[in-house]
């Protein structure tokens, strides 16, 4: 009896779904207006988001250095716009697209782990003062960094006079002022990823004799393995391409990360060369493709093993 009654409710469901003849049937306005419009909207974003894309593509392998005259298919393919790139001094690229990616995965990094300390104790000790805390540094987001250019330069120099490795013009200073920035709002994300872990889990742990930090170590930061997966992609990308605060606290050339190294490529508006500074960014780009791929690996891998099972 359940069996055939499971038969006639899947004989109904498939009843109600339009088939491939009925589809065939549906006249062209029936069909844009129940499927169409949602194809036309999906193309049009497609578009929108590839055509910059395939735009840069062309110009960095495009042999005239115009951009008002080029194409989307160029009519003289060339690749002199990467191989200039590499063994000019003026124009170091390598140089800054390892500055780039030390800083970001560096900063990110920490970013990501000073975060999940700070959210681990926002969601599961219990102390005075922690929903202050809390609402302090969502409250200090809301102002951005720029707002302290000024205090961060003079801060600098005088962090420089005492230890120069952590000055103006250092990468050290740099990551620190990037972990200062996002350390806050990135702890509260981790903060509401971490208050669906079961609680039971921790008590398990702790009536076994393991101290906080083991709980935190060895269970709750295995489990939230995806959203700091997804909070480490997302500070690399930012970091990585963040021009404004490094343009300000980076004066040498050979300190510049790759957002702030393209500038020199674009010195007037009729001396531009922008057939290297497109093939410069489509070379710059592949590291945050790579670390895309292998966090979006992490993802899913850390969605499937933090199951918890009952």
């Amino acid at each position: 009896m359940a069996t055939e009654g499971l038969t006639k409710t899947r004989t109904v469901a498939r009843a109600g779904r339009p088939g491939a003849a009925t589809l065939r049937r549906m006249g062209a306005k029936r069909w844009f207006r129940e499927i169409g419009w949602r194809h036309v909207i999906l193309l049009v974003s497609l578009l929108f988001v590839l055509f910059p894309l395939a735009w840069m593509v062309s110009a960095s392998f495009n042999a005239v250095d115009n951009l008002s005259g080029s194409t989307i298919i160029p009519a003289a393919v060339t690749l002199d716009n990467f191989t200039s790139l590499f063994g000019n001094p003026n124009v170091p690229v390598a140089r800054w697209m390892w500055n780039s990616l030390k800083v970001a995965l560096v900063a990110g990094a920490l970013n990501v782990f000073l975060a999940s300390l700070a959210a681990y104790a926002f969601s599961r000790l219990r102390f005075r003062g922690r929903r202050v805390g809390l609402l302090s540094l969502l409250l200090l987001q809301v102002f951005p960094q720029f707002l302290g250019f000024i205090a961060l330069f003079l801060l600098a120099q005088q962090v420089g006079n005492v230890f120069p490795s952590f000055g103006l013009n250092t990468h050290a200073f740099l990551i620190l002022v990037y972990m200062g920035g996002a350390i806050g709002f990135n702890a509260f994300l981790i903060k509401g990823f971490m208050d669906t872990i079961p609680v039971s889990l921790d008590e398990s742990a702790h009536v076994d004799g393991a101290s906080p930090f083991a709980i935190f170590t060895r269970i709750v930061l295995p489990l939230s393995r995806p959203v700091l997966a997804v909070i480490f992609m997302l500070s690399f990308v930012g970091l990585y391409s963040e021009y404004i605060l490094a343009a300000f606290l980076l004066t040498d050339t050979v300190q510049y990360t790759l957002a702030v190294g393209l500038q020199l490529f674009v010195e007037s508006e009729y001396a531009a060369k922008w057939g290297a500074l497109a093939a410069s960014a489509v070379i710059g780009s592949l590291p945050i493709v790579a670390v895309f791929l292998f966090a979006q690996k992490h993802i899913i891998s850390g969605l499937t093993q933090g199951a918890v099972k009952g």
